[in-house]
């Protein structure tokens, strides 16, 4: 049996359909899975023991190289797709671009959402088994499983995160790199300030704040993680305020980040994919939600908490706001530090 999964992005999204790998195991462990993504997420899932292929979709750079030779790539892919003859293809975007590649895969049997669940309504022509979603499906990664259950009954109870594997070679950097900076702190916390929405961001403010408490009162230094110059920036000022004592991480590739998520004692950030990246390699989190809604988003279980804005309007889902620095000032400091002390286990060793 071959499938292949279409899930090409967000990195949020992406990480949150992994447990479609282990279900898809459970059903029959000589499954060959491959899965079609984006080349900027295709890192973290190179090294996974339960993906076969990964067809690699450069969007960014087709853009940039003109219609013909997006045309051409684009064929190129769909040649190989082709190739492999999948007897399934679950199409776990729900939208245009996914809907592109399972429709012409080859497949008879291309499983999708319905009408009331696709995110484009162009992706209902690719698929020929449509999947409802229940209230009980709610989470987002119980949308990704519905399909897969519909499509393969006999899988058993699917994972709450991840399995998300961890490059030796990246852990043994992350290593280096703590030793470099003295660390011997007593747990190793990860602040992550950065989300793709500006409405998710928790204030500048609070993270200075939190990341004072965490030095002072814990004996702490928290390692800044960023993505782009001005999420930069922002640490930067983070560490300014805490007197140059928290520690900036230089910013590397998936594979690195995900190492240094997998060596961490516990997580904190927005909705966002560190946070789910970290949840899927098994490190505890603590979250902070404002215009999404956790209980759909949300790392799930006893290892991960939330802590959610507190405004009348929340979740609204949008992405400007005038009312974001008040939305993000309704999230107490004092209650996502207290959130972190009762999380913390004891520190990690390199295994």
């Amino acid at each position: 049996m071959k499938v292949l999964i279409v899930k090409v992005s967000a990195l949020g999204d992406v990480v949150h359909a992994l447990p479609v790998l282990a279900y898809l195991h459970s059903a029959s462990q000589d499954m060959q899975i491959d899965w079609l993504v984006e080349q900027a997420f295709a890192p973290f899932l190179e090294d996974h023991p339960l993906i076969n292929n990964l067809y690699r979709l450069n969007i960014k750079a087709w853009r940039k190289s003109g219609l013909l030779a997006s045309v051409r790539d684009t064929f190129g892919i769909i040649k190989d797709v082709r190739k492999m003859q999948y007897d399934c293809v679950l199409d776990l975007q729900g939208n245009a671009k996914s809907g592109l590649f399972t429709l012409t895969s080859g497949s008879k049997l291309r499983f999708g959402f319905d009408q009331q669940s696709a995110r484009e309504s162009l992706n209902l022509l690719a698929t020929n088994r449509k999947v409802s979603l229940g209230e009980i499906d709610f989470h987002i990664s119980d949308r990704s499983l519905a399909i897969a259950k519909v499509a393969f009954p006999e899988g058993t109870d699917p994972q709450e995160a991840g399995p998300l594997p961890v490059n030796n070679e990246a852990q043994l950097e992350v290593e280096k790199k703590l030793a470099a900076v003295d660390f011997v702190d007593p747990s190793l916390i990860v602040l992550h300030y950065g989300t793709t929405w500006v409405t998710k961001h928790w204030p500048l403010i609070s993270w200075q704040s939190l990341a004072k408490r965490l030095i002072d009162e814990l004996g702490i230094r928290p390692v800044l993680t960023w993505g782009n110059d001005k999420e930069l920036a922002a640490v930067q000022s983070i560490q300014h305020e805490c007197n140059d004592q928290a520690i900036i991480w230089p910013r590397g590739d998936l594979k690195g980040l995900t190492a240094l998520l997998a060596r961490a004692d516990l997580v904190v950030g927005g909705d966002t994919g560190p946070i789910h990246i970290a949840a899927a390699v098994g490190t505890s989190t603590v979250s902070i939600f404002l215009v999404t809604d956790p209980r759909r988003n949300a790392p799930r279980g006893r290892d991960h908490s939330y802590v959610a804005a507190n405004m009348d309007c929340t979740p609204c889902l949008r992405k400007e706001c005038d009312l974001t620095h008040e939305c993000g000032l309704s999230v107490a400091v004092d209650t996502v530090y207290d959130r972190i002390v009762a999380s913390l286990p004891g520190p990690k060793e390199l295994s």
